[in-house]
């Protein structure tokens, strides 16, 4: 007796894509998720709560590299991550797709490329309803559509620093984003990166995908479950989900088996699916679930001029990718440029040691953006599972080209009138786009999946969360997650549903 004819694992951005997608075929579709809905409270829009307080970051404890505990800062709630993310939706650039060189260096590629995939980003951009405009990025890749709605506004500053960097040689291009702005601006004037969505502003994975596909009566979502490993049979077939709801044990069953638990907690789940047949956890044959762990080499920085004050109340709409392909001293990429969410005195007073007052008159008075440098694969930097605790290695690489693109952004925003400019570099614990510990690839010893997410060791598990990229890139990577996500579905309706 099966529970479902699939069963997914998680409802961030791939899980509950992928139940969109398979939504309309009528099969039944069982959701796990680990927590709940968030509900509108009074913290919502308090940046005290959320970033001194820490309201919503759950309690749970990783142990690093070397042996010490730390708080991951990963949100446990229906829509995953994507709940608090900052809405951005870009799609990779087509050269992340092939090797490249960095200065720390030189990727793998992807068993992909960006035509491939190219479908399914124009088909998840409609489904986010992203807002952006074509033709002012020159890394922009082909799109085979236009986007269905005109980019969020530049406030005031934020406009004028558009014409700065332009004036400097730069090319400014508005972010895509998930936001519809007048919907989030209703509840609070505040902004959306970083905030919980309880009020549907943002376009994340709950308000989209997940209401979506619960639109179809042969869909369940079952909160308050935590899956805790995998069962697998004879012939290698998954034939159970073994998950803790509500304090009891117990086990769920379905044809087909989905983790989209994120990058981390996917690969401990497999890890912890130890059995005779499988001593190294299941879907494990190359050795390499949990290694090549990557996370964004992230800094914030900060330019302001004394005597001008930003009073923007969102400001993330802006990007710059100059440096996406090039600028490293033999022209190796550096990374991209984005704005961050409005800084205000409580947020940097709570992520720095300067005085509340200081915190206040700088944020008063800043700009905040958002540098970002790709992680590269490596098989050391890994999630490990000991004694039931997550153990999260994390071997930060490609630190130099991090530091040049910092650079060479300070530089730039002085000559574009801003004197003052403060960096502060983003720590473990704070989750900058985790991925990569249950790559992709062709090859089933040196990869866990194929290109469509299905295991090389289980043909019935598949795998569409951010664990399987084989690169960072220096781009968000929701949208990326999505498309992967829709292209598995499609694969999994005509390999197998029409059976």
């Amino acid at each position: 007796m099966t529970d479902a004819d699939v069963i997914i694992i998680g409802s961030g951005m791939g899980g509950a894509t992928l139940a969109a997608q398979l939504a309309p075929t009528g099969r039944k579709i069982l959701i796990v998720e680990k927590g709940e809905r968030l509900r509108p409270s009074a913290a919502d829009r308090d940046a005290e709560a959320i970033f001194a307080k820490a309201h919503f970051r759950p309690k749970e404890e990783w142990l690093d590299g070397d042996g010490q505990l730390f708080n991951p800062g990963n949100y446990y709630n229906v829509g995953g991550n994507s709940k608090f993310y900052g809405a951005v939706l870009l799609r990779y650039r087509r050269e992340d797709f092939s090797p490249l060189r960095h200065m720390g260096g030189t990727t793998p590629g992807w068993p992909i490329a960006y035509e491939n995939l190219e479908p399914w980003y124009q088909q998840a951009e409609r489904l986010f309803e992203v807002r952006g405009a074509l033709g002012e990025d020159p890394t922009e890749p082909a799109h085979s559509g236009a986007y269905d709605h005109g980019p969020v506004p530049d406030e005031p500053v934020i406009a004028d620093l558009r014409r700065r960097l332009s004036a400097v040689g730069l090319h400014p291009a508005s972010l895509p984003l998930g936001v519809d702005i007048d919907h989030w601006l209703k509840h609070g004037a505040t902004t959306w990166d970083a905030y919980p969505n309880t009020c549907g502003g943002k376009k994340d994975a709950e308000t989209v995908s997940l209401a979506l596909a619960l639109r179809h009566a042969n869909v369940v979502l079952s909160t308050g479950s935590e899956a805790t490993r995998l069962l697998a049979g004879e012939g290698g077939r998954i034939i159970g989900v073994e998950i803790l709801d509500r304090g009891e044990r117990r086990v769920l069953k379905a044809p087909i088996v989905v983790l989209a638990a994120g990058a981390v907690r996917s690969a401990a789940i497999l890890l912890s699916s130890v059995d005779e047949r499988h001593p190294q956890g299941l879907a494990n044959r190359s050795d390499q679930v949990g290694r090549n762990f990557m996370n964004h080499n992230c800094s914030a920085v900060l330019a302001l001029h004394p005597f001008r004050r930003n009073p923007s109340v969102y400001q993330k709409t802006l990007m710059v990718n100059d440096f996406y392909l090039t600028g490293g001293p033999n022209g190796e990429p550096l990374g991209n440029i984005q704005l961050l969410g409005k800084i205000t005195g409580p947020i940097l007073a709570a992520s720095s040691p300067l005085p509340r007052q200081i915190a206040n008159w700088i944020a008063a008075r800043s700009i905040d953006l958002y540098a970002m440098s790709e992680d590269l694969p490596n098989p050391e930097s890994r999630v490990q599972v000991r004694n039931g605790r997550i153990v999260l290695d994390w071997k930060r690489s490609n630190w130099e080209g991090h530091l040049a693109l910092v650079d060479k952004l300070k530089g730039l925003l002085r000559k574009a009138g801003y004197p003052v400019v403060l960096s502060r570099a983003f720590d473990r614990r704070t989750p900058s786009h985790q991925c990569g510990t249950a790559r992709m690839g062709c090859d089933p010893m040196t990869s866990v999946v194929d290109s469509f997410g299905r295991s090389h060791d289980h043909r019935n598990l598949f795998i569409v969360d951010a664990s399987i990229l084989p690169t960072s890139a220096a781009v968000n990577p929701a949208l990326t997650i999505a498309a992967l996500a829709l292209r598995s579905g499609g694969h999994i309706i005509e390999t197998e549903f029409s059976q």
